[in-house]
């Protein structure tokens, strides 16, 4: 059974920085793409970013490019959201997703498995 736990969210200043980090179990996680969505109040879920297998492609939303830093280790079988320069608009539900295949995916329907959440909220 394929287990996503998120951590590392919780409530900061504008201008700060959050690191979260989602620990898989129950795959071989290194085949995999694994990917960062977010869901703000009132809205859908979003593609935030993604990083391929090897963590040798990365992609990004324009909303946190330059911002947001994704990356992996395959020995830890775990996947980090550096989070820098925090906006009230960033505040949202983010969720770690393990994609089906070993690209980085940005499309949430290339996501077969999900964390439960973990919680952003940036005050202005």
């Amino acid at each position: 059974q394929v287990q996503l736990i998120e951590s590392g969210g919780g409530l900061v200043q504008a201008g700060g920085s959050l690191r979260l980090s989602c620990a898989a179990s129950g795959r071989r996680f290194s085949d995999y793409g694994m990917g960062w969505f977010r869901q703000p109040p009132g809205k859908e879920r979003e593609f935030v970013a993604a990083i391929s297998w090897s963590g040798g492609s990365t992609r990004y939303a324009d909303s946190v490019k330059g911002r947001f830093t994704i990356s992996r280790d395959n020995a830890k079988n775990t996947v980090y959201l550096q989070m820098n320069t925090l906006k009230p608009e960033d505040t949202a539900v983010y969720y770690c997703g393990l994609a089906r295949y070993n690209g980085a995916n940005l499309y949430h329907e290339s996501y077969d498995y999900w964390g439960q959440g973990t919680q952003v909220t940036v005050s202005s």
